[in-house]
């Protein structure tokens, strides 16, 4: 498998090239040069599968030969050694939730197989790397953790002050070692052009020799397809589901239709955003406009010009029509976010983070108008990572689970920087 360049303007790459620079030379974003498709007998053995080997057999047409099977299949055991129920929440509606790995994110999966990854390249070559992600809450800790003492990899991550939630943030500031978290004066668009400058930066490559672990990176986006193959397994009607995502970067999204391109029997996409609609709006007018972020209670999808949605662009031949036939847009306010929160807890019993619950209704208001559908909407967090939007609405306490109790009596350290590319440069190049 080879990766060319969205901007069309630097040569193609195998899989461990495409991972170790993160973004092309020229600034584009990788993407594959076939979409694979999935064999007969995975679809057709998929709910008896294990985990572990739907991961394989997913992942393998895209790393090729740049790692040994027998290590390729151990990463995948390690990436997804925890669970991904399909949880029903309402008759025609179900959660799968993609909180149950260390950090409690859904990027615990990307950020595991991209570090093990990395961590196998590396031992390779002699020059250390440097991972630079911004992160908009999820992103720093899952990466945080997943190269919490690889050799060889130095971790720098770029959060936006206060707008994270204080339990991300300790998750980004606690661990030591080789992860170093910059706070930004600024948003999380801020952090994301600082990122892209210095991937830019001669005097920086020079220096360090820099990958990304955001989504932007193909061993980050691509594992994201594990997902939907998850919920599949555990789909019980004789229809393909609709699937609604919270859509922040649209990485998560875009590895669900490269599954769907694969074969994996979906019905329709619901990317489901907050105030950010940039891509929402794209979808009803055919109309991209990049914007501002604003920022909302579902912080991890606050981007105003979401990397990934080149990819989608890419995937479709830029065919709007195409595009729109699959997927829908759906723009949650933050009054239809808590309100949605409180209903669901208070008529189920199931407690929605920011995010899920912004999917949940988007995916509520479709079935609403598409009557013989039913849906999975992915809960991409746990809900105790965001207490001062959750507790308000439902009048209590969310327990911190065992897995993060540990992080609230540890001290932050961090590292204020200003939202200009000369002091990101001037930490790079020290």
């Amino acid at each position: 498998m080879r990766y060319y360049s969205l901007n069309k303007q630097a040569p193609a790459v195998d899989f461990q090239a495409a991972t170790v620079a993160g973004q092309a030379p020229d600034g584009g974003l990788y993407f594959p040069e076939r979409i694979p498709k999935f064999a007969p007998e995975l679809l057709r053995n998929l709910p008896t599968m294990p985990q572990a080997e739907v991961a394989f057999e997913v992942i393998r047409p895209y790393v090729g030969d740049t790692i040994p099977e027998d290590v390729l299949q151990k990463i995948c055991a390690e990436t997804v050694d925890f669970e991904f129920p399909l949880v029903p929440v309402t008759e025609r509606i179900a959660a799968l939730e993609l909180f149950h790995g260390p950090t409690l994110a859904f990027k615990d999966v990307g950020a595991r197989f991209m570090s093990r990854c990395l961590g196998y390249f590396s031992r390779q070559q002699k020059e250390p790397v440097t991972v630079l992600v911004a992160t908009s809450g999820d992103t720093g800790g899952a990466v945080a953790d997943g190269f919490l003492g690889v050799e060889g990899v130095e971790v720098v991550i770029l959060y936006p002050s206060g707008k994270v939630s204080p339990l991300q943030e300790l998750q980004l500031t606690t661990l030591g070692q080789n992860i170093t978290a910059l706070e930004v004066r600024g948003n999380f668009d801020d952090c994301q052009r600082l990122v892209k400058q210095a991937f830019l930066d001669p005097q920086v490559a020079a220096h360090r020799q820099l990958t990304s672990a955001n989504s932007i990176n193909v061993a980050r986006w691509l594992p994201q397809q594990f997902y939907y193959c998850y919920a599949l397994q555990q789909w019980t009607q004789k229809s393909p589901p609709v699937v609604a995502v919270p859509s922040g970067n649209f990485g998560n999204i875009c590895a669900g239709l490269l599954a769907h391109a694969s074969g994996l029997p979906i019905g329709h996409f619901v990317a489901a955003c907050n105030a950010n609609s940039a891509v929402a709006d794209y979808l009803r007018t055919g109309t991209f406009t990049a914007r501002t972020a604003v920022v909302t209670l579902s912080n991890a999808m606050d981007v105003g010009n979401p990397s990934n949605f080149g990819r989608i662009l890419e995937l479709f031949e830029q065919r709007h029509a195409a595009i729109s036939q699959l997927i829908s847009g759906a723009i949650i306010s933050d009054e239809q976010t808590k309100e949605t929160i409180r209903r669901v807890y208070q008529e189920t019993g199931y407690l929605l983070d920011p995010h899920g619950a912004v999917a949940f209704k988007a995916l509520k208001d479709y079935l609403a108008e598409h009557p013989a559908d039913q849906g999975i909407f992915l809960e991409t967090a746990h809900p105790v990572k965001f207490p001062e939007v959750v507790e308000p609405v439902i009048g209590q306490v969310v327990p911190v689970p065992a897995a993060v109790q540990g992080l609230l009596s540890q001290p932050k350290h961090s590292i204020l920087l200003e939202p200009d590319y000369a002091a990101l440069q001037e930490f790079l190049l020290r």
